[in-house]
């Protein structure tokens, strides 16, 4: 194996790279956000009480898009969000950036695995809050919003964590839409400089830190949580 930093301490290839790894954790903390908007309001239509035709027809779109979704690779997602829906405003009249694109499309993807975390999560509290809560005259969503999610959230935290562990990774496959993130950087000094061990190495050992940090700022949450229920 020949290992050569040398050729990752270059100025500009260490600007590009602190760029691109920015780019990475800005897109990844993005989806992430917009994948908690979508795969909450999935996760409440998907537990909504079958009482009337409005509440199945949602919870049939719920499990549609899951089924869709997560039985289709995030790559070809991110294809036909750019080259399809996006295609004119992207290559034509450049009035949306690939970055947003990859930010919408990467969020559409862990909406429906988070709709799942949520679900669980929801479904973790006791019925009888529901209970509780219509009785002291909260509608549905009242009762949903200020009594059920916030006592999931303790359940809800860790496979959360776990999305975005697991977002940061699949961040690299932007590159096919012509996002310059920290993967495409590293593939770009791989081609420059034929040099493929170094370049490769040093991507794996940035994620793991990266993955590793994240790790430990959940388990701190996780322990404030904790406490706070101690009390």
């Amino acid at each position: 194996m020949n290992f050569d930093f040398t050729i990752l301490f270059n100025p500009k290839i260490l600007q590009l790279l602190a760029k691109a790894y920015g780019w990475t954790i800005a897109i990844t903390f993005m989806a992430l956000t917009l994948g908690i908007l979508i795969g909450t309001v999935l996760a409440i239509f998907l537990v909504l009480p079958q009482k009337n035709l409005i509440n199945k027809i949602l919870n049939k779109f719920a499990s549609f898009y899951l089924a869709v979704i997560r039985g289709t690779p995030v790559l070809v997602q991110l294809m036909i969000i750019c080259f399809v829906v996006f295609a004119d405003v992207v290559f034509i009249n450049r009035t949306v950036s690939p970055y947003i694109v990859a930010t919408i499309g990467f969020g559409i993807n862990s909406g429906a695995y988070v709709a799942e975390i949520m679900r669980a999560g929801i479904l973790s509290v006791e019925k009888g809050q529901m209970e509780a809560g219509r009785s002291l005259g909260l509608s549905y969503g009242q009762t949903m919003r200020t009594i059920i999610l916030p006592q999931s959230v303790k359940n809800i935290l860790p496979p959360l964590g776990n999305e975005a562990i697991t977002l940061v990774k699949e961040t690299s496959v932007a590159l096919i839409i012509g996002v310059s993130e920290f993967f495409t950087v590293i593939k770009g000094v791989v081609n420059s400089s034929y040099n493929v061990v170094t370049p490769y190495f040093f991507a794996a050992v940035v994620y793991f830190l990266t993955v590793m940090v994240m790790t430990q700022i959940l388990k701190v949450i996780e322990k404030r949580l904790r406490k706070s229920d101690a009390r």
